[in-house]
């Protein structure tokens, strides 16, 4: 059973960009793409921790902006040569607004 909690308005997440929200769990990187579709990952890189929501969005993937590994939006997998994976959240848009599964974002270890 989901339990939506509306995060803002789709206008407030930049075109090709992200914004973190806190939670009570950590940080979740909410990204926007070219195409107005939204994901939602944990916020930290596996490397080295890096800020994903500070990273560059190109197509249905991000790069890391501190050693530019490349993550997967829908799977939160590494691309290329990069090993690892980050946490993906569901996201949807309803009538403008971003909504994300508290459901799931309770679930996460604590940060």
């Amino acid at each position: 059973m989901s339990n939506w909690i509306d995060i803002g308005p789709l206008s407030a997440i930049p075109v090709r960009g992200a914004r973190k929200i806190q939670t009570a769990m950590g940080c979740v990187a909410v990204f926007r793409t070219a195409q107005d579709q939204v994901f939602a990952l944990n916020n930290a890189c596996p490397h080295k921790q890096g800020p994903l929501a500070e990273g560059i969005v190109h197509g249905k993937s991000v790069t890391c902006p501190l050693h530019n590994w490349v993550f997967d939006l829908e799977t939160g997998q590494a691309q290329g040569a990069d090993e690892g994976s980050v946490e993906t959240f569901p996201a949807r848009i309803d009538q403008g607004r971003v909504l994300l599964d508290a459901t799931q974002l309770a679930s996460r270890p604590a940060a």
